[in-house]
């Protein structure tokens, strides 16, 4: 839930006085406006000399799927009820890792990290608010939101004065909100609502995924996977969910490229191969991290080509 103020927000110029933390005690303080916080400036300035979004981007990507496990355990929807209410909010916990893996800094005390010599927390969430720790009261914070059901991600940057954070006792572990309001004020923005990449599974129907999840073949799952998601970019982390407690998905992949040729007039392209990617590009599918499609056979051949032209 987002909390709401009750009184006027403190605003630049007022005093604020953070909650005692382990590493001692920080002073009464005058808030200062974000255009006028040099740390927090640098420190933005650093991020967004970067391509930022698309760096976040893979952090939460990557940070959603180490949670569902999909290569085990068949999940893909983190809103899905095979996934648990902690599991969802350990998303949160694995993102931190993930950016500081993305963003190439290190893991760093007093807080999460260190930028340009500032310390910087990074938190994320699942749901509509953050939790800021007692160590983060008054700290530049790196604050990520997923809306999973949106399949989406947005990211701010923020110095999370005490004065700005809920006002009771926080949460067992002494953890404390942002209020909207200070959010909306004095928040930063680092990336914008963004699409996460996506998930093609998540665009199955129910009867489609009872197919491609129902037969102990894998090489029959497959070829119903790609037939049913023609021109669909399909990651290597789907085709290995589709083939969880199953042997060599990836060989089995590449096995169904002739039945999908047969049955389905679908020539399988693979990012692993330079030709393949290139040609899927030209017809506007990316596939980097070496991703599949589907194309059409008349496709390939509108281009010149043969499917016999992408046997391996």
């Amino acid at each position: 839930m987002v909390l709401m103020t009750k009184k006027p927000l403190p605003a630049p110029g007022d005093l604020c006085h953070p909650d005692p933390r382990k590493a001692g005690p920080r002073p009464l303080h005058t808030i200062i406006a974000p255009e006028n916080d040099e740390e927090l400036q640098q420190v933005l300035t650093w991020l967004t000399l970067r391509p930022i979004t698309s760096l976040l981007r893979t952090a939460v990507d990557d940070a959603v799927r180490y949670v569902l496990d999909g290569a085990r355990t068949w999940r893909f929807d983190l809103m899905s009820e095979e996934v648990d209410k902690d599991e969802r909010s350990s998303v949160g916990t694995k993102l931190q890792y993930h950016v500081i893996q993305s963003l190439e800094l290190v893991k760093e005390p007093p807080l999460d990290t260190m930028i340009m010599g500032i310390p910087v927390e990074i938190k994320g969430t699942v749901r509509a608010t953050w939790m800021i720790p007692r160590e983060g009261q008054c700290e530049i914070t790196l604050m990520i939101q997923i809306d999973a059901r949106r399949h989406r991600f947005r990211a701010l940057l923020m110095r999370a004065h005490r004065a700005w954070l809920s006002g009771n006792q926080g949460n067992r572990d002494l953890k404390r909100s942002p209020y909207a309001d200070a959010v909306r004020q004095y928040a930063l923005e680092v990336a914008p609502w963004t699409d996460l990449p996506p998930e093609p599974l998540r665009s199955l129907t129910h009867d489609q995924l009872r197919v491609v999840f129902g037969s102990d073949s894998l090489l029959k799952r497959l070829i119903a996977l790609f037939g049913y998601l023609p021109e669909q970019v399909i990651p290597r982390e789907s085709i290995t969910t589709v083939g969880a407690g199953l042997r060599e998905p990836l060989r089995r992949a590449r096995e169904a490229k002739p039945y999908l040729l047969d049955q389905h007039g679908l020539v399988v392209l693979v990012g692993t191969w330079r030709g393949e990617f290139n040609v899927a590009a030209k017809l506007g599918h990316d596939l980097s991290n070496e991703a599949w499609v589907a194309i059409p056979r008349a496709k390939i051949v509108g281009l010149g080509l043969t499917p016999e032209d992408f046997k391996h």
